[in-house]
């Protein structure tokens, strides 16, 4: 892996988490949404083989935005805290309690004692500084935990087994960024190494399952830990996980995945595909999904772009895309498409869908009155310069192809000619932060609406390149005010600034659907729809 510039973690933010193979869904959490059609007690043992549809090319979880792979490495590490999917409330997990400070400055957290790293070592005030403190050096991949990170002033050893973080603004958002994989706690031993290291040879975590091997772009093996005995306060399983093994197989094709899972080769797999559904449903097959929280599927405008930097442009780009015929022709029965930046399953989500109607006349007036005239082919041009745009997307979801085909249409019948570009998914990261495109497709994946502040502030990496605007003056006061009613209005007025300036436009409120063999019992959604496997079985 090529070592990236180191920048100002105040200036990071989480990348778009790619379009993910497995990106967004619908359903319970822990103790709902169990698959498997057998009854009887849940038995320990076995090997669940999961196929999904690409791979990141890392494998440390403070680095990994791609759902296919957070599937795996998320059951390496454990968190501080854990987000019931159900009601959203922050929960223990490696710490037992914690004291917020009246402002939202401070953060104190008293550990669980008892716990351990898989080599050995055990979970201390001291690590968690370790972690918090080297979470700025991870570079471009690490974006999602510096922004969780984004204006600490200290992380303090108060005791053995209690750590205190420090920030020099007020930051609600913290205690829940702290239930993420992106903040899972590493050993000091893997702390120590290089971002790269990370990357390819793995970390040690104190998570219910250990990483066995690494094979870039083929899979990812992991082991049960033994003597695992400190998990969530959501997993209704008490000590270790029930299996035995996890293999995640990179599978590109949906069809594959599929056939794969309906002759009993894999146990599970990711995006299942429009197309697949009716081969699946009906036989030993479940199909479990759950609609992503966060920054939904859409068109992320370089806003710095000469063409995008036109206010009426971008609005038509906006009012030109049919999001229902999209949601109903390419993606999963169920999915609905957007109507706002934020997926309604996000906290303080409102309805823009008026906002968001397809209206095709309406495009083609903004772009008359933007001076740009239909030519002989159809496509609009000005001053000699035809109207056309490139939009670069990653092949890591089945949907993400025939989505933009489709997108491409539709802004054809207005008059913009646009170009799909096809980057490898490791691409994901550099491209946005070389800031050398026109039009990226991709969502975020946060169940707290400060992914709005980390996606579109241009205070912190502005990969979209906004300008500085009241936007910017909304994003930072809701991640200030620990007033709910107030932080509500805030993150209102942000999704209503973002929306009817254009500054992103949204498609697709994206679910990740997974099918599962009826021999797989309670494989549970956590609260941003990656799969939690400790409470799994086969039976």
């Amino acid at each position: 892996m090529t070592a990236l510039p180191a920048f100002r973690p105040s200036r990071w933010a989480p990348l778009a988490a790619l379009l993910t193979s497995s990106v967004l869904l619908t359903a319970c959490g822990s103790g709902g949404d169990a698959s498997g059609g057998g009854s009887g007690p849940a038995k320990s043992g076995g090997t669940l083989t999961f196929a999904v549809g690409s791979d990141a090319g890392c494998v440390d979880p403070q680095q990994v935005g791609s759902n296919d792979t957070i599937y795996s490495v998320r059951q390496i590490v454990d968190s501080l805290t854990d987000q019931d999917p159900k009601t959203g409330k922050i929960v223990p997990w490696l710490a037992k309690s914690w004291d917020i400070s009246a402002d939202a400055t401070t953060f104190t957290f008293h550990l669980r004692s008892g716990v351990t790293f898989s080599d050995g070592s055990k979970l201390t005030a001291q690590v968690v500084k370790d972690n918090f403190d080297a979470v700025p050096e991870l570079g471009a991949l690490g974006t999602l935990a510096e922004g969780y990170l984004s204006g600490v002033k200290s992380t303090t050893v108060v005791d053995p087994l209690t750590v205190k973080v420090a920030f020099k603004l007020p930051n609600a958002q913290f205690l829940q960024a702290t239930s993420t994989h992106s903040l899972g706690i590493e050993s000091s031993a893997s702390v120590r190494k290089s971002p790269q290291q990370k990357c390819s040879d793995g970390v040690v975590g104190s998570g219910p399952f250990v990483l066995k091997q690494y094979v870039q772009n083929q899979s990812i093996t992991l082991d049960r830990r033994t003597g695992y005995d400190w998990g969530s306060s959501l997993w209704s399983k008490k000590g270790e996980a029930y299996l035995d093994k996890l293999v995640f197989k990179v599978v590109p094709e949906a069809g594959v995945r599929a056939g794969s899972l309906q002759s009993g080769q894999v146990d599970a797999i990711s995006s299942v595909g429009k197309a697949n559904e009716a081969a699946l449903k009906g036989g030993q097959v479940t199909l479990q999904s759950r609609a992503n929280p966060g920054v939904v599927f859409g068109l992320g405008l370089n806003n710095a772009r000469p063409l995008l930097k036109d206010v009426k442009v971008r609005q038509a780009i906006l009012a030109a895309v049919d999001r229902k015929q999209i949601a109903d022709t390419v993606f999963p029965t169920g999915t609905q498409p957007a109507t706002s930046i934020l997926a309604h399953t996000t906290p303080d989500y409102s309805d823009l869908s008026t906002d968001l109607a397809f209206d095709a006349a309406k495009a083609k007036s903004l772009l008359d009155e933007a001076g740009w005239r239909a030519g002989s082919n159809g496509v609009r041009a000005k001053d000699g310069k035809k109207l056309s745009l490139t939009i670069s997307w990653f092949p890591n979801a089945a949907t993400n192809q025939p989505a933009l085909e489709l997108v491409q249409q539709q802004l054809k019948a207005v008059g913009i000619d646009v170009v799909l570009k096809q980057l490898p998914v490791t691409q994901f990261a550099t491209t946005l932060q070389s800031g050398d495109f026109d039009v990226v497709w991709g969502n975020t994946t946060r169940a707290d609406p400060d992914i709005l502040r980390s996606s579109f502030s241009t205070r912190l990496a502005n990969f979209y390149h906004l300008p500085a605007s009241s936007l910017d003056t909304a994003l930072s006061a809701q991640a200030a005010t620990t007033d709910t009613a107030k932080r509500r209005q805030l993150v209102t007025e942000a999704q209503q600034l973002i929306v009817r300036n254009a500054y992103d436009v949204p498609v697709v409120e994206l679910q990740t659907q997974l099918g599962v063999s009826n021999r797989v019992h309670d494989l549970t959604f956590d609260s941003g729809s990656r799969v939690q496997l400790h409470d799994t079985w086969i039976g």
